[in-house]
């Protein structure tokens, strides 16, 4: 069965290729792909199912597409923290959760939130989920996605 999740685990190693080795995300995509249907590093024990594929394309070239306002948005959301500053883990989380928030009015913004913070528990250091959370909810009052109440 096809998972979310797992497709924004594709696309956060995605981003975070392209960010570290300087590369365009369609190229690490293409390498990402290449290597887990070789079987390269693959823990599990399934190959990504088409679904997984295209919801991680999405958010990949999504993010890719608008990178700049993404950008201004966490960083203006951000309090002493410039983007380029940002552990790359965080920032490449921060930034598929914002693309998300922006133009996947499909997605329930708490759903986009949540997955944030798993992703930031699972991959980030043991600040990331406060970090993120608090970035991405803030980002999410901003564009109306929620209300100003406090979640509980």
């Amino acid at each position: 069965m096809a998972s979310r999740r797992r497709a924004r685990e594709y696309a956060l190693q995605a981003l975070y290729q392209s960010d570290v080795r300087d590369v365009p995300v369609q190229v690490a995509l293409n390498d990402l792909w290449s290597g887990l249907m070789d079987g390269e590093g693959i823990e599990e024990a399934r190959s990504p199912e088409s679904e997984e594929v295209e919801f991680a394309q999405r958010i990949v070239t999504g993010v890719a597409g608008k990178r700049d306002d993404i950008d201004a948005l966490i960083e203006g959301s951000s309090t002493n923290w410039r983007v380029a500053r940002m552990p790359v883990v965080d920032r490449n989380i921060l930034r598929m959760s914002v693309y998300e928030l922006m133009d996947c009015q499909d997605i329930p913004a708490t759903v986009s939130i949540n997955e944030a913070v798993e992703l930031a528990k699972t991959f980030g250091s043991s600040e990331s989920r406060g970090f993120v959370n608090g970035i991405v909810d803030r980002i999410a009052r901003q564009l109306q996605r929620i209300d100003g109440k406090r979640r509980r």
